[in-house]
């Protein structure tokens, strides 16, 4: 492979963050390079709202499953049903569904490179050489480019050599096995039914889940907490669900970060996007629409940045997400931190769950990724639910 002189853009990763990104400098005309690694999948559960299949066109195909219901399961084991109302979430498989990203990014006209990012380096022209190891060659390549896109995971490379503290990022480490999923009847399991445990012995801080992907299942867990076996947590997880001898298919591993950093690009020509910049939502662990969203609003300030040449473009990434989006993380960070903390508050929590008006909003805010403001009475009453809760003034159900 012989290395070009210079492109508009180099996007290092090719998740929802990078592929998406790519794709949107591709369609405004810019010469963007897409770099991946191949064959890596993401630990996810891989759910995706309605709002992401109608925002970035995702066709039928790519969903493999649709879920009508979640089940929420207390450390008492009491379990709480909560309905969609007119609609559904869509779940994908993070294997066909990034290949899928990568594919229409390069239909768009990205050039696709399959290799490790390997470093930057700088120039006093204003460009910037981003090296690589080509997968197939083993050789050391490296392009020229304007502007870097650093969409490469929680422990971005992009972003430890060239943001300050970039390696202060707090994460959970996630682990999912995707198994065979039962084609009878198995107790706890339902092939269009997401299932979330509220269990300290399957998490600590975070929670396991049960997801469905139509021939196969998703099952996983998360903490923050060094020395707890994620593995010996799925284990049990899969024997709560009644999928302890179904075919495991893969098992995978990753860290996800917690809250979006505080700064994403480096005020010269790197900006960072996805997991790279911290957006998983909080408490949920949701991230493949913030994903997306935040690779989409990164290549527009890159292209802007690439026309006018001002490193002030850079910044108004951030400034755009967080403005749309940034009271939803500090909510869902907040009710993390206070409701999954113990097994007592995570009980309370899931008789919060069972609440008519907490169901309702919570699905609309999910399924269209933006608070609830036309309900003041529900927001009212749940509002002094969770004071009565918070109060101890209201018993965990027991039923």
């Amino acid at each position: 492979m012989e290395s070009r002189s210079t492109c508009d853009a180099v996007v290092v990763g090719g998740g929802p963050a990078g592929a998406t990104a790519a794709t949107e400098l591709a369609r405004s005309g810019l010469d963007v390079v897409l770099l991946d690694k191949a064959g890596r999948i993401k630990p996810c559960g891989g759910a995706v709202p309605p709002r992401l299949i109608r925002d970035f066109d995702i066709p039928d195909d790519q969903i493999v499953a649709r879920v009508r219901s979640a089940r929420i399961v207390s450390p008492t084991d009491r379990e709480i049903d909560m309905p969609i109302e007119n609609g559904y979430v869509g779940m994908v498989d993070r294997d066909r569904f990034d290949a899928f990203l990568r594919n229409r990014a390069a239909g768009a006209g990205a050039d696709r490179r399959t290799g490790a990012f390997e470093r930057l380096e700088r120039h006093g022209d204003g460009l910037v050489t981003v090296h690589y190891r080509d997968k197939e060659t083993g050789a050391l390549q490296s392009i020229r480019t304007r502007v870097v896109i650093g969409a490469d995971g929680a422990r971005s490379k992009v972003a430890l050599q060239s943001m300050a503290k970039a390696e202060h990022v707090p994460c959970v480490f996630a682990y999912h096995e995707i198994v065979r999923s039962p084609e009878g009847p198995v107790r706890r399991f339902a092939g269009d039914r997401c299932d979330v445990y509220y269990q300290g012995g399957l998490s600590p801080d975070f929670y396991g889940w049960v997801f469905p992907h139509g021939p196969c299942t998703s099952v996983g867990t998360g903490t923050a907490v060094k020395g707890f076996s994620l593995r010996d947590a799925v284990g049990g997880l899969r024997r709560a669900a009644g999928l302890e001898d179904m075919e495991t298919i893969r098992r995978e591993g990753a860290p996800i970060p917690l809250k979006p950093r505080k700064r994403w690009d480096d005020g010269r020509n790197v900006l960072l996007a996805g997991d790279a910049a911290g957006v998983v939502a909080p408490a949920s662990g949701g991230g493949i629409y913030y994903a997306m969203l935040c690779g989409q609003i990164a290549a527009q300030a890159s292209a802007e940045f690439v026309k006018t040449g001002d490193a002030k473009a850079l910044a108004t990434a951030r400034k755009r997400f967080m403005k749309e989006h940034g009271t939803v993380f500090w909510v869902l960070g907040m009710m993390q931190k206070f409701w999954y903390t113990t097994d007592k508050r995570r009980e309370r929590f899931v008789t919060i769950c069972d609440d008519p008006d907490v169901q309702r909003l919570t699905w609309e805010a999910y399924m269209n990724k933006r608070l609830v403001r036309a309900r003041p009475g529900a927001h009212l009453r749940i509002f002094l639910k969770d004071m009565a809760h918070l109060c101890g003034l209201v018993a965990p159900s027991r039923q």
